[in-house]
Formats: C-alpha cells, sequence, structure tokens
C-alpha cells in the first residue's frame, strides 16, 4: 500500500517537473519566434522604405518644378504686358506731340483757312513721295492745295477723292512735282527768291536754285513761300538755310535748306486753303 503511494507520489511529481520544462520551453521559442518575425519585418520596411521616399522625393520635386515653372510663366506673361504698355504708352506720347505740333501750326496760320486731317496710309516702296490723308473733296479738299506737318511745308496735294487725298511731298525724287517758289528771308529787310526744286536725301536738305548771287545769305536765314508761282499762298515756312555756294556755271547761289516739318514719322497734316481755292 505504501508502495502505490510512493509510486503515485513519484508519478504526480514527474508530471509536474515535466510540465514545467515544457512550459519554459514553450515559452522561450515562442520568443525566439516572435522576435525573429519582428526583425524580419523590420528589415523588409526598410528595403522598401528608401526607394519608397526616393520616389516621394522625386514627385514633390517634379511637382516643385512645375510649379516654379508656371509661376515663371505668369510673370513673363506679365512682364510682356509690362513691356507692350511701355511701348504704347512712347506712342501715345509721340501721338499726343504730333498733335499739339499741329494745334501751334494752326495758331500760326490763323490767317488762313486750313483743315486738319490724319494720315491713314505710307506705302513703304514711296516712302519719301508719297502719302494719304483721310479728307477729301467732301471737306472742301482741292488739288494743288499745301500740306503742312510740324512746323512746315511738306508737299501738295495731287489726287482728289471723296473722303481721302494723295499727297506729293517735297521730298520726292520727281523734281516737277516737288517744286516751290520761295523766299529767304535775308539780315534786315532784304530778301532772295529762288525756288525750292529737289531733296537730298544724304544730307536730308532741300536744295533751292536760282538765287541771286548777290543776295547776302547766311545759316540760320528762315525760308519761306514766295507765292510768286500761283499756287502755294506766301508766307509759309519751309525751313532755315543750312548753307549756301554758287553753282556749277557761276550764275546763281544754290541753297541748302533744313526742313521745318515733319520728315519721315509723319501722322498729322494740316492742309492750307488759299484764297480762291475754297470755293
Amino acid at each position: 500500500m505504501l508502495n502505490n503511494k510512493k509510486l503515485i507520489g513519484l508519478l504526480i511529481s514527474g508530471i509536474a517537473v515535466i510540465s514545467l520544462v515544457f512550459f519554459s520551453l514553450n515559452n522561450g521559442t515562442t520568443n525566439v519566434v516572435s522576435s525573429a518575425v519582428n526583425e524580419t519585418g523590420a528589415w523588409v520596411g526598410r528595403v522598401f522604405s528608401a526607394p519608397v521616399n526616393i520616389v516621394v522625393n522625386f514627385v514633390d520635386s517634379v511637382d516643385e518644378l512645375i510649379n516654379t515653372f508656371e509661376e515663371n510663366q505668369s510673370l513673363k506673361s506679365k512682364i510682356d504686358e509690362i513691356d507692350e504698355m511701355q511701348v504704347r504708352i512712347a506712342d501715345l506720347e509721340t501721338e499726343n506731340e504730333k498733335m499739339r505740333q499741329e494745334l501751334d501750326l494752326s495758331e500760326t496760320l490763323s490767317d488762313f483757312t486750313r483743315v486738319n486731317a490724319t494720315v491713314i496710309s505710307r506705302n513703304p516702296d514711296q516712302w519719301m513721295e508719297t502719302l494719304t490723308i483721310n479728307v477729301g473733296a467732301n471737306e472742301g479738299i482741292k488739288k494743288d492745295m499745301s500740306v503742312m506737318a510740324g512746323n512746315g511745308l511738306i508737299g501738295r496735294i495731287v489726287e482728289v477723292n471723296p473722303t481721302s487725298s494723295k499727297v506729293m511731298l517735297l521730298t520726292t525724287q520727281q523734281q516737277n512735282e516737288s517744286m516751290v517758289s520761295a523766299r529767304i528771308q535775308t539780315q534786315g529787310d532784304s530778301s532772295a527768291n529762288g525756288i525750292v526744286s529737289s531733296y537730298d536725301p544724304r544730307t536730308g536738305h532741300y536744295i533751292m536754285t536760282q538765287v541771286d548771287p548777290a543776295a547776302e545769305v547766311a545759316s540760320g536765314d528762315m525760308v519761306i513761300t514766295s507765292g510768286l508761282g500761283g499756287i502755294t499762298p506766301a508766307t509759309l515756312l519751309i525751313g532755315e538755310v543750312a548753307e549756301s555756294y554758287m553753282d556749277d556755271y557761276g550764275l546763281f547761289q544754290v541753297v541748302e535748306i533744313e526742313p521745318a516739318g515733319e520728315m519721315t514719322d509723319i501722322r498729322f497734316v494740316t492742309v492750307i486753303i488759299g484764297e480762291g481755292q475754297s470755293e
């Protein structure tokens, strides 16, 4: 009976020891496996997170570049608008100055009947020959009327339509069309007559011929229309003397005239209606 009790005690004790060992072993294995899994997960995370971070950073950089490009384009557009505005302002200032010149001219020509006009056409191939203005027969414009721009005479009407007219400029190379009877206001009360017969594009001067060789012509003397030709009214300003010299034959003086009128950038003109031309 005693032996049976000892055997049962030993058996229970053995089962308890085995259970404790198994429990201890089981807990250790679980910690090892868990640790291994955790380490593996961390390594995999590190492996995949690096390229993901590179891609994210690249996308952020591209987005920043796109935003910078769009901002630069917007700024460039604004700069272009500012440049265009500055050009427009400069053009308007020039136009206002031209209009002020015509206003001053109108005040100077208060003794004349006149019609103000705007240049509407100027052929680049004939830039120094002719131009077209926006007034015609409806406004009383007639052929051979004098045309001024700036401060001086620039040409005359050669063709008239109901609402427009063609102006032959004094700078034309068609000499027979540009001739104007003129007078030089020399020193004192004297004067010298001649004909503005041509234009020298090299010097930008009108050429006046058939001037009395004895006349005392000096640089700065004013040159005006004489009215002796019967077409152009008298006392219209042409320009001032630049220089004078004898012609090749020694018979007359040749006088070069610095034009008083606008030569190239002609935008507005004043048409002079002389006596007998308004009917």
